[in-house]
């Protein structure tokens, strides 16, 4: 039951996490709110696998890796290389996906990460209309919303939990 609850948690947390990315995409901010209530989605989530599983592990992990993102990626903020919503929108991830999916959610972040620089510096990849010529904004203005490739490898990541979590649940292996 503990687990069942928790995905309902990271569901409700990938429903938020396409409207940081849509807002980040649109406005290129990234309220406080949103990020707040995905780091109590992700506490709460990570709180019931422990009491499930009976080990605080990856709940202490998750907490460490979100730190170190914190103080890592802070400098590159007060050097407005990147903005404060993408600085705690990364560090609040950690504790969405746990520490046990870091990886896959890094590989995720990478790939999606190159697709959007990719698209913000080649807009010619894209058809015509008003997404290109919003994408080529963005290149003028030289902004990156860096929130949507985020949102989107944390996305992926937890439908990846999810779907593996209802596979076991099942009882067949995958």
């Amino acid at each position: 039951m503990l687990l069942a609850v928790s995905l309902v948690l990271k569901a409700f947390a990938a429903a938020l996490l396409v409207r940081i990315g849509w807002l980040d995409f649109t406005t290129q901010k990234i309220a406080n709110r949103d990020v707040l209530l995905l780091l109590f989605l992700g506490v709460g989530s990570l709180q019931l696998i422990s009491v499930a599983t009976g080990s605080w592990w990856d709940m202490g992990l998750s907490a460490l890796a979100s730190l170190a993102l914190l103080i890592g990626l802070f400098p590159f903020w007060s050097l407005g290389k990147v903005g404060a919503g993408d600085v705690k929108l990364m560090a609040v991830t950690p504790i969405l996906v746990g520490s046990s999916s870091l990886f896959l959610f890094s590989l995720l972040l990478l790939f999606f990460a190159l697709v959007t620089a990719l698209l913000v510096k080649n807009p010619f990849l894209l058809p015509e209309g008003a997404f290109r010529v919003y994408v080529q904004h963005f290149d003028r203005k030289g902004v990156v919303p860096f929130g949507v490739p985020i949102s989107a490898a944390a996305i992926c990541t937890a439908a990846f939990q999810i779907a593996y979590s209802l596979d076991a649940m099942a009882g067949s292996p995958l």
